[in-house]
């Protein structure tokens, strides 16, 4: 955990030293050139590979998401929905839904997609489709059109991970 830690504030370091060299410019052509954007060997660890599309730290690449979360939503007509949501390595999750003060319980199991930022995913399960804007330790549930939920009520769907 320590280590994978150091290894991306070195990588952020990089990044960020890259971006504020210099321009140069070649006299033969009077152009500018960036040299943080020259083409650069593609690096072959394992933290590139898994790298998204997204360019720059994100969610996705820099945050330790994998795990299980846990929160009790709001209910229209009971007193709140316990639910477990765990978040795999591979893009799968199982999530468990418990209605309180009913005898009701869904569970659904899928896989989930990253938007292009690599800050948000979407629930794909047979039941589930739910979308989670990712944080440090957290997730805060969306509603269908990816927008934070606003309200007296927005923390209860702020979900704390395990």
């Amino acid at each position: 955990m320590m280590k994978s830690k150091m290894l991306m504030l070195g990588m952020g370091t990089v990044l960020f030293l890259a971006s504020c060299s210099k321009k140069e410019t070649t006299e033969t052509t009077g152009t500018t050139t960036d040299s943080a954007t020259a083409v650069q060997p593609a690096a072959t660890d394992s933290i590139t590979k898994a790298t998204p599309t997204a360019a720059g730290d994100t969610s996705e690449n820099a945050l330790d998401w994998a795990g299980t979360y846990e929160a009790t939503v709001p209910c229209a007509d009971c007193p709140g929905i316990k639910t477990s949501l765990t978040l795999n390595n591979d893009k799968t999750f199982s999530i468990s839904e418990e209605y309180l003060d009913r005898n009701s319980k869904n569970q659904d199991k899928g896989s989930f997609a990253w938007d292009t930022t690599g800050s948000m995913i979407t629930l794909k399960g047979k039941s589930a489709n739910y979308k989670y804007k990712v944080g440090e330790n957290m997730l805060i549930q969306l509603d269908m059109d990816g927008k934070e939920i606003d309200g007296p009520n927005k923390d209860l769907y702020i979900f704390k991970k395990k």
